[in-house]
């Protein structure tokens, strides 16, 4: 989960950057009294790795997230079917810790 405190200005800016790394809205509430936005979202561990910076580079430096673990979810469809999203982050991880790619 990942929770952003930022200006109302700016929250464009949080949805394009969510949307990019299939981050997924659960709660935008306005604080009262006060021109921030507080946003609560789901966020894959995966689509997490620099995405401080590239939020911050969307809004100019003005949304602060904080990420925390909430929950495992299973991703959907087969792993060894060559195209999709799951293939691709065995590979993506079969890669990374020096295997060799073919299953």
């Amino acid at each position: 989960m990942v929770q952003i405190q930022c200006p109302q200005t700016v929250v464009g800016g949080i949805y394009a950057v969510m949307n990019k790394r299939r981050g997924q809205i659960i709660e935008e509430v306005q604080r009262i009294g006060t021109p921030l936005t507080n946003v609560k979202a789901y966020l894959p561990v995966m689509e997490s790795f620099g995405f401080t910076a590239d939020l911050r580079a969307n809004t100019g430096g003005q949304a602060f997230p904080q990420c925390v673990f909430d929950h495992w979810k299973i991703m959907p469809g087969n792993p060894l079917e060559e195209g999709n999203t799951q293939f691709k982050t065995v590979m993506a991880t079969r890669k990374r810790k020096g295997m060799p790619e073919e299953i």
